[in-house]
């Protein structure tokens, strides 16, 4: 006698089974918002593992194609939880694409640094032909040069310290706000006197002086600590394409508009920007509306720094006891020194020892600056997995900004020999390329020591900097005019970065000390 099938058996127990009315089994609609069909193909499910990973099953139901996703984040929204035909529905048209919100981050403050030097290198082009027009001497075309930094100085300390307490968020909306007006008025400046010229010019650099410690803070803030490299990097790369992007404008709006169009453009550039970023970036990812918590877990994994919370300014005194601090403050002097020759006087050096046009010299000083972008990214990135296969991170600081100041010094040492623009442009694309290492150096340095007030230190540095950049500006000019030549003011500063180099290496550190 053949076996009954256990389909077929009338147990009392499967009687009762195969009879109740059960929540989950409906003969029309099943708990999960779905009705139940026979499939001509059973669903082929691939890997499904990790928070953020997701994986794609296809069934192929009638002629058609429905792709079904297996994640985690399905699971936060309901889809597994009852949420009816929506979650499955909202499963299978999502975006295949779902961007991390630190990246979307980080690709506003990499827009932003763009058009903080955009703004900035504008007068480094137009402050040729208004030297033309007003009759300015070399040794006084380097005061209106520097004057930018004149509001710097200052508000490099001060943005610090309440970044430190209000978040870089805030205090980057401001200093854009006020600086893209500061960049409106230039032009109007110009034509009014020369006085009002210096005082919106050092306006624009007080507004301007916010913006390195509140990029600085946000990157340590929203990026883990293994990331953070990179992410100053693509921000740095910003920065950076903001001088090529200068450069190239500058000279064909002042062609075809005027002197007012490339300040026009780029102050409605930054109002523009400012709208995106007030609605959508938080000083912390804690606070922010649109971080998943897989991520956010991502980002606070191994984190030891976090905001000052006693609503105090960090101790001055004790900031500056350490040599640390000090080596950082160097480092500073040092890099600021040689960036601001570099960006200021590049036109002006490629016009008059070469004899080049001002379009052609702005191409010229363009190629340099472009490189920098790169090799800033690529620094990172490099500084990023000595870290990971486990270098000490005072050892990777010391490797990345002894790159960043050895290699400029032996470069501009080179331009001696420069005999063409074309050999002077490789000389400097080469210095100005290996300086971007330092990025990884002391810039991401001020977070490793003093976490709670890097903002401050930060600023206390960029001020330092800021006041070498001062006295490089303007000591450029009157080597010029006194000895007529550029390569004397370019040796003096190669020797400064070889000693700078020694200080960093024997004091520095990636320990934390505040």
């Amino acid at each position: 006698m053949a076996a009954k099938s256990p389909l077929h058996s009338s147990s009392p127990a499967t009687s009762s089974l195969l009879s109740c009315k059960s929540d989950l089994v409906h003969p029309r609609k099943t708990q999960l918002g779905f009705a139940p069909r026979i499939l001509s193909k059973p669903i082929r499910w691939e890997s499904c593992s990790g928070i953020r990973e997701q994986s794609q099953g296809k069934v192929r139901q009638r002629g058609r194609l429905f792709t079904v996703r297996c994640t985690a984040e399905g699971i936060e929204r309901g889809m597994l939880m009852g949420g009816g035909r929506g979650g499955i529905e909202e499963a299978a048209t999502a975006e295949p694409l779902d961007i991390p919100e630190r990246f979307k981050v980080v690709a506003l403050m990499a827009c932003v640094m763009c058009l903080c030097n955009a703004d900035r290198v504008v007068m480094s082009v137009t402050v040729v032909p208004l030297a033309s027009k007003f009759g300015w001497s070399t040794s006084f075309l380097g005061i209106v040069q520097s004057s930018f930094l004149w509001g710097y100085i200052f508000s490099s300390v001060i943005g610090g310290a309440l970044v430190d307490r209000y978040g870089g968020k805030n205090v980057m909306a401001w200093g854009v706000a006020l600086w893209s007006l500061a960049t409106l008025l230039t032009p109007w400046a110009a034509n009014h006197s020369t006085v009002a010229l210096l005082a919106v010019r050092a306006f624009f650099g007080l507004a301007e002086g916010v913006a390195l410690p509140s990029m600085s803070t946000l990157s340590s803030r929203w990026f883990p600590s293994h990331e953070r490299a990179s992410a100053v990097g693509i921000s740095m790369a910003g920065f950076h394409l903001g001088n090529v992007i200068g450069l190239l404008l500058t000279p064909i709006m002042l062609s075809t508009i005027g002197i007012s169009g490339p300040f026009i453009l780029f102050s409605s550039l930054g109002l523009l920007w400012l709208t995106r970023w007030a609605n959508g970036v938080t000083s912390d990812p804690r606070d922010s509306p649109f971080v998943s918590k897989s991520e956010l877990r991502l980002i606070r994994a191994g984190k030891t720094d976090s905001p000052a919370d006693d609503g105090q300014f960090p101790p001055l005194r004790l900031l500056l006891s350490k040599a640390p601090s000090w080596a950082i403050i160097f480092a500073n002097i040092t890099n600021n020194w040689g960036y601001f020759v570099l960006l200021s006087w590049m036109p002006v050096y490629f016009n008059s020892v070469f004899k080049v046009n001002l379009k052609q010299a702005a191409w010229f000083s363009a190629v340099p600056w472009g490189t920098m972008a790169v090799s800033g990214y690529v620094a990172g990135a490099l500084s990023d997995s000595l870290i990971k296969a486990g270098y000490s991170l005072t050892l990777v600081r010391k490797i990345m900004q002894s790159i960043g100041f050895i290699g400029p010094g032996v470069a501009l040492l080179c331009l001696n020999y420069a005999k063409t623009p074309v050999t002077a442009a490789a000389i400097m694309t080469i210095a100005l390329s290996l300086s971007s290492f330092s990025q990884a150096g002391f810039l991401l340095n001020m977070q490793d020591i003093a976490p709670r007030y890097a903002g401050f230190l930060h600023g206390i540095a960029n001020s330092a900097g800021t006041l070498a950049a001062i006295i490089s500006t303007i000591g450029t000019g009157y080597f010029v005019q006194w000895l007529g030549s550029f390569q004397a003011f370019l040796t003096v500063t190669a020797g400064l970065y070889f000693v700078t180099a020694i200080f960093w290496n024997l004091y520095a550190t990636g320990e934390r000390v505040f």
